[in-house]
């Protein structure tokens, strides 16, 4: 019962994308999906229980699994844009395909039970920033968040002109976006990441992503709790924290408190074992 306990959140998060799996297969009468969401929840779950064996890099094996396969099979090789225009474009076509059904699953309806997962297990952006040196704040965050909903209107804005002005080859023009689109993004968030000295910069002040998530984020079921009476108070867990979340604070509108990626940082950092998932 003890071991069942242990690898219980692994069957947790495989049991929901294998659900989601399995339905889209049946209801979109489409293979690709029943292979797609087993194989997130697979790589998902596979890290969840690597974590709860102490494995030290659990959290890269899922970033590299998930994220490698959307960058590159998803992206390159099936020419679908999984950036945010993709989903403007295939929202506007009408389409509950693709990117669509990606961003409904983790980004704006998954983060009510997982919160920001996805930025801690699955971005193909922050899998490479999260490579770089600097790897805890060095400094207060900046005020500066309000770049991502300029970022987030461009895109829209840039979808919109597309079917305002019956832009011909729209797929191609995808595409084209999707490839420049990560360029930028890997150029600025590797440059803000050596300028501010650190690696989740982008995340934090740019990424137009965090839109989305940050409203269902605020109810997440998977959260980050501290045991105040077992909490002597150090605050190694908020030195570590890559997001600058206050996990001291037991309440929904904690400093940063939809920022908070599961990265299970705070719990490793905790001497007394009071940080918990």
């Amino acid at each position: 019962m003890q071991k069942l306990k242990k690898y219980l959140p692994s069957l947790v998060i495989f049991g929901i994308f294998e659900t989601i799996a399995i339905t889209l297969w049946l209801t979109k009468n489409n293979l690709f999906y029943l292979f797609n969401f087993t194989y997130i929840g697979g790589f998902l779950a596979l890290g969840l229980a690597l974590y709860a064996n102490r494995y030290k890099y659990a959290r890269q094996v899922v970033q590299l699994g998930v994220g490698l396969y959307m960058l590159v099979y998803l992206g390159l090789c099936c020419n679908e844009n999984m950036q945010i225009e993709g989903f403007w474009y295939y929202l506007f076509l009408g389409v509950f395909e693709a990117a669509t059904i990606h961003y409904a699953v983790a980004k704006i309806f998954g983060p009510v039970l997982f919160g920001r997962g996805w930025c801690g297990y699955a971005c193909w952006t922050a899998m490479v920033l999260d490579f770089l040196p600097y790897k805890q704040p060095v400094s207060p965050r900046k005020k500066l968040g309000f770049i991502r909903y300029i970022t987030f209107g461009l895109a829209l804005a840039f979808v919109s002109a597309l079917f305002l002005f019956q832009v011909k080859q729209l797929e191609k023009i995808m595409f084209w976006s999707f490839l420049i689109g990560n360029v930028l993004y890997y150029a600025a968030g590797i440059g803000l990441a050596f300028a501010f000295k650190d690696n989740r910069a982008f995340c934090k002040y740019i990424c137009p992503i965090t839109v989305f998530l940050k409203p269902a984020s605020y109810f997440s079921l998977m959260r980050i709790k501290v045991d105040a009476d077992a909490c002597v108070g150090c605050g190694k867990c908020r030195q570590v924290c890559p997001m600058n979340v206050d996990m001291l604070d037991p309440s929904r509108k904690r400093e940063n408190g939809t920022e908070c990626i599961l990265c299970m940082n705070c719990v490793d950092a905790c001497p007394k074992k009071a940080v918990k998932l």
